[in-house]
């Protein structure tokens, strides 16, 4: 007998995609399977389960918030994640972004500024049995290592009003970097490839509005 907090579970998820994440272009089967496979509630903060597939932000402290579900999932459907790539993520936050990219991804490595918010993800990727996933605690706004990595995916969970050179160069040829550009209220969910040593072809996805990477870039400022 199946209980009846599982029956409404399941139903919670069934209503996110469908009328959350569908409705933001996001159709492909793919991604809309394998978000009905991980499990979103495992990865906010105890006490805020009936909150997983709500349409809002979820605030884990320390000022960063898990993404509303339809950005997550498009953002993972525009970087087209294959089995063979190498991705960064900077922000792990709760790590369920991470889980997901990790699912579709050869191998994660995830940065994150905060140590209480890295080691609340790595339980979290460890219950969820996450074995392809490096957990880094740093500051990667502005990039990550020496730059001599390269990626397939890049992506960051918090905005930046100026995105870093950095990252573009720390792209693979064909690789995708998904980043939100700009300041509150509005930005720009953008997204950017890597067609060749020196080309990069952006295109917008979207309008919306995140809090900011700690340590964000920002631009000059005149002061008078």
């Amino acid at each position: 007998m199946v209980e009846r907090g599982a029956v409404d579970m399941e139903q919670a998820r069934f209503n996110m995609i469908e009328q959350q994440i569908r409705p933001c272009d996001v159709l492909d089967s793919r991604i809309l399977e394998l978000l009905s496979q991980v499990r979103r509630e495992q990865f906010v903060p105890k006490g805020m389960r009936k909150l997983a597939f709500a349409d809002l932000e979820i605030p884990l402290g320390h000022g960063v918030f898990m993404w509303r579900p339809a950005l997550e999932a498009r953002a993972v459907q525009e970087l087209h994640v294959a089995p063979g790539d190498k991705v960064l993520e900077v922000g792990t936050g709760s790590g369920y972004l991470t889980s997901l990219l990790a699912a579709l991804a050869k191998h994660v490595t995830s940065v994150e500024i905060v140590p209480e918010l890295s080691a609340m993800a790595r339980q979290n990727l460890l219950a969820s049995r996450c074995d392809n996933v490096v957990l880094e605690v740093g500051d990667a706004a502005n990039g990550w290592g020496d730059g001599s990595a390269r990626y397939d995916v890049i992506v960051l969970t918090g905005s930046t009003p100026i995105l870093p050179a950095a990252f573009q160069r720390s792209l693979n040829i064909g690789g995708r970097l998904f980043a939100i550009v700009g300041d509150a209220p509005v930005m720009t969910a953008r997204l950017i490839t890597r067609v060749a040593a020196d080309t990069y072809e952006t295109v917008d996805i979207m309008e919306t509005s995140v809090a900011p990477l700690q340590n964000a870039s920002r631009p000059d400022r005149f002061v008078f």
